[in-house]
This record gives C-alpha cells, structure tokens and sequence, in this order.
C-alpha cells in the first residue's frame, strides 16, 4: 500500500455534501434523536464505565510533539490558613488551573484536525484554521451530538491474549469475526470501540514510556471502506493513533486518518481506558451500552479532552 492506496480509498469514503454544503459534523450526522433513545433503553443496570484516562503527565505526549498537561493551583488551602484570604471574614476557597494540549489524554479529533494537503474536510481550506483557531470544523460544532449506542469490540480477548503486539494490524476479517463472536452487529450510528489491550500492556509493564508517538496495534488502512459502508458515527479506540503503528505506507504518515478524517468526516478519539468496560462485557455477554461522551464547547478548538462514559 502507498500514497495511490490512499487517494483511492478516500476518493471511494468520500462524504462532502452528503449532508448539504454547510455540513461540519460528517458522520456524526448518522446519530438520530431515534437512535439516540434506542440508545437509551440499552441502560437496564445503570452500572457506569468512565473510559477516560487521568489528564496528567502520567502519559507523556512529549514524544508526540506536544507538551505534558499541566495542573497548578491559583489559591490553595495553605494560602487560606496564611491568611492570605482574611479579606473575606468566614469564607475561604480554593481555585486552580490547567494547561493541556487538545489532545492528550483520552480526546476527540475534530474534523479540522488533519488536512489532505491543503484540504480539510468538505473541501474547506486548511487555512481557515489559523491561530485563531478553526474557523469551520471546529470541535464545538459536536456539543450535542457526541451520544448514542456504544458498541465494543474487544479483539484482544477475541484473540486469546491480554494485548496484542504493537505494529500488529486489525483488519476487516478481524472486526467481522469479533462481531461474530460477540453476537453483536455494528449498525448505522454506533460509536464503534476497538480494545486491544494496549492501555493494560503499559500497565503491566509499569511505564507509559512509549505510548505517545511510538508503535501501537491498531486499524488497518483497508479498515476505512468497512467503516464507510457500515456507516459508524465515531470510532475509538485504546492507542494513541488508533491505526496500526508504524503505518503500512511508507510513503504516508498516518494513512487511515487521512482516509477517515478529511475524506469520511469520522469522529475519531484515542486513549480510551476500555479494560474495565472489556471485562464486564465479557461477564455478561453484553456488548452494546450507551455512550455518552461530549467534547468540550472550545469555540474553534481541533480537539477536545473528554472523560466518556458507557451506562449499560
């Protein structure tokens, strides 16, 4: 596969104008207020899974390009016992600030995130993001949308291991085979979560050295056109990048986001926590659930932290 397979494969995903030419939501359009309350009557035990990892340093993003989140406080408990507060007779508080990249941690990739070229999504110029942020595209244009039927495909434990390999690529035959053995359909509108056990690797291994920006299973290239013709909302998944790390072009830095973000308008999110979530579905067999997982509204912001939740 090269820079040909791509430009094939995203010419064949192609979704601009499919929702009118002031789209900037792509597939999320598929997620219906019917859907949505499908969703909601998959809730029958109201156990609640957050699938967010902390937003800390703890998974450096260094290696990433990026800086570390950082958290600091503006007025603190100790201020107050110093009396740095006595101004205000009785009453005392505690007030902080963070300092964090979109996209670290557990986050959404907004479709004015990556360009083909000079190119975003519907066509739009990359240019009209500048540094003032995204003026289409923008993650804020997700704030009511970002719910309905979560599906997980655990292709770790489908396969008989705790994680796969990094470098070790998931294909079309893999997700159809989990569906399979899961007794589970991927349909129109699903937020679709693929786990393959990487968060639980860098667990076992006692370091996150390596996570951000380095090798990682993940979705292959070819991955695209059965997510297109299923017509999924969003897809997530426990890596950093979601496809498989290194990328199967040597001539194409991440390949499938090309294919997936620009071209499709797929919601894409990275570092979602989903053990917890993989062993309870894997005790009672059931592998839909609601997900609720709304950005933050950050006015033409191309990402977005997000602490997910999946209710079953």
């Amino acid at each position: 596969m090269d820079l040909s397979t791509v430009r094939q494969l995203a010419e064949e995903c192609r979704n601009w104008g499919r929702w009118g030419d002031d789209d900037e939501i792509g597939t999320l359009n598929y997620v219906t207020a019917e859907r949505v309350a499908r969703a909601a009557s998959l809730v029958r035990r109201g156990d609640v899974f957050s699938l967010a990892v902390p937003l800390d340093a703890a998974i450096s993003q260094r290696a990433a390009g990026r800086f570390d989140p950082v958290h600091t406080m503006i007025m603190s408990g100790t201020d107050a016992v110093a009396g740095a507060q006595a101004h205000l007779s009785v009453m005392r508080y505690a007030d902080d600030l963070i300092a964090t990249p979109t996209h670290c941690a557990t986050h959404w990739d907004a479709l004015s995130h990556v360009f083909d070229g000079d190119r975003m999504y519907m066509g739009r110029a990359a240019a009209l993001v500048s540094t003032r942020g995204a003026g289409r595209n923008g993650i804020d244009r997700t704030r009511e949308r970002i719910i309905g039927r979560g599906v997980l495909l655990d292709i770790a434990r489908d396969r008989g291991v705790e994680f796969l390999e990094p470098g070790e690529p998931i294909g079309e035959a893999d997700l159809e085979r989990c569906c399979r053995n899961q007794s589970v359909q991927v349909e129109r509108g699903d937020f679709l979560l693929v786990r393959t056990g990487h968060i639980g690797r860098a667990r076992s291994l006692g370091t996150w050295e390596g996570f951000a920006g380095g090798p990682a299973p993940g979705l292959s290239l070819l991955t695209a056109r059965w997510l297109h013709r299923l017509e999924v909302a969003a897809v997530a998944a426990d890596t950093w990048a979601v496809e498989v790390i290194p990328n199967e072009t040597p001539d194409v830095f991440n390949p499938w986001h090309i294919v997936v973000i620009p071209a499709m308008g797929l919601l894409v999110g990275e570092t979602f926590d989903l053990d917890a979530l993989a062993a309870d579905c894997a005790r009672d067999g059931v592998y839909e659930f609601l997900l609720a997982a709304p950005a933050l509204v950050l006015p033409g912001a191309v990402g977005s932290p997000v602490n997910p939740l999946a209710v079953k």
